[in-house]
């Protein structure tokens, strides 16, 4: 039995230059920080007492034999991708709802290839398995997605992430003293807009002509340093908020299917009890909303937002992990004869 947690992230700048399509030319970077939210994974091999052997437990329960039966598609392509040929039951958990802008899906990817790893008596390091989670979900599924999540995922902690041309991924610490990461904590607040979305449809409505968003990318990018800059100078942490606030004036250029009139209802609200800035997380069009509150003035927007869901967080540092391990018994012998006996008797004489 394997058990893998793997943390959700907020993005604070360079959302957007993380797409290949973008940095594959331009280059591309962004801060980030993965919180106390997780996605867990559990797995284990299925004893071959069974009529499936896969059976694979999210939102949805399926049950089948072969890996190509699966319907979920980064569960079908990690085990293609793995040439995993093993019985396996796998359950997914979430403390936040899917399709809500917190990376969740990479979060997924990282700590299925994390546990399937495991699984199989073998580890990745972190960069292994953020650019493998990267290969499964932008080309063997062929979701939109940028590389930003699956990084922060594997790694953890409050990141400096760049992107090169040519694919080469740096991943640096901020480096603040505990007090500075505290500060800055008390300053976000995390509120559910109750609206899912489909990431990757909100991404591909820019990112078909991400050439034509080139000052918006530019501009967006040169945030990242100096959101940085802010955090570490031991400047008011005002500006930080205020940085945020310019950043998202600046994305929902992107798209029209960034934000609409509701959600920017709500964020005009937080605004006017007293929040300097925010963002909705991800790629936008709904899922939470990050805001930037002096905490004298956390009361008043929580009053202003008590219709949301409030999601109270700490920043967590370890990434995906593996917190439980237990091999089990090793049941490939009685797979094996399973498999020959279900085999035509022509493939059967063959395989003996």
């Amino acid at each position: 039995m394997i058990i893998c947690r793997t943390p959700y992230r907020i993005s604070f700048f360079g959302g957007g230059t993380d797409y290949p399509s973008w940095y594959c030319t331009h280059g591309g970077a962004v801060l980030a920080a993965t919180i106390d939210k997780y996605c867990y994974l559990t797995c284990r091999h299925l004893p071959p007492f069974f009529e499936h052997r896969i059976r694979v437990v999210y939102r949805n329960i399926e049950t089948c034999n072969t890996v190509d039966d699966i319907g979920h598609p980064v569960v079908r392509a990690a085990l293609n991708y793995l040439q995993f040929d093993r019985g396996l039951e796998l359950h997914h958990d979430g403390d936040l709802p899917a399709r809500s802008g917190m990376g969740s899906s990479s979060a997924f990817t990282v700590g299925l290839l994390n546990a399937l790893y495991a699984l199989r008596g073998e580890t990745r390091t972190k960069m292994e398995l953020a650019r493998e989670s990267i290969h499964v979900e932008q080309e063997l599924v062929g979701e939109t997605v940028g590389s930003q999540d699956q990084v922060m995922a594997a790694f953890g902690g409050l990141k400096y992430v760049q992107f090169h041309p040519d694919r080469r991924i740096d991943v640096d610490p901020v480096p603040l003293a505990s007090g500075r990461l505290a500060e800055l904590q008390s300053h976000l607040m995390l509120f559910y807009t109750g609206v899912s979305r489909t990431a990757s449809d909100v991404a591909r409505s820019y990112v078909v002509n991400i050439e034509g968003k080139r000052r918006q990318l530019k501009a967006l990018r040169g945030l990242v340093e100096e959101g940085i800059d802010l955090l570490v100078g031991g400047a008011d942490l005002r500006s930080f908020g205020e940085l945020l606030h310019e950043a998202w004036q600046i994305k929902r250029g992107l798209s029209d299917k960034v934000t609409n009139p509701s959600l920017d209802a709500l964020y005009d609200k937080a605004r006017a009890a007293g929040a300097v800035g925010g963002k909705l997380t991800g790629a936008g069009g709904g899922g939470f909303l990050l805001l930037f509150v002096p905490p004298e003035k956390r009361a008043s927007v929580l009053s202003a937002l008590r219709q949301q869901i409030h999601v109270p967080f700490a920043f967590e540092s370890a990434g995906s992990q593996i917190i439980f391990y237990e091999p089990g018994v090793d049941y490939r012998e009685a797979e094996m004869a399973r498999t020959l006996q279900a085999a035509p008797h022509e493939e059967l004489a063959v395989a003996v």
